[in-house]
């Protein structure tokens, strides 16, 4: 079983040809103007960034009440 193995690991490549590969469908790469950034269309975007300022405005605010720069009361 392992007779040989050097010769039949150098003698034919793993790959063949890289040229024969064809890429999935829905893969291929996004055209320039394209309405689509990383993925996402202008409203998933648009969300996305309201939950980031939000997430940034109450991690602020807990921030600024242990420090104690800032009170309720």
């Amino acid at each position: 079983m392992l007779d040989n193995l050097r010769d039949d690991a150098t003698s034919k490549p793993f790959y063949e040809d890289e040229a024969q590969f064809q890429p999935a469908a829905g893969t291929a790469a996004p055209r320039l103007g394209s309405p689509r950034l990383l993925g996402m269309t202008a409203p998933q975007r648009f969300l996305v960034a309201l939950m980031l300022l939000l997430a940034v405005c109450s991690l602020g605010a807990m921030c600024l009440l242990i420090t104690g720069k800032f009170g309720l009361f």
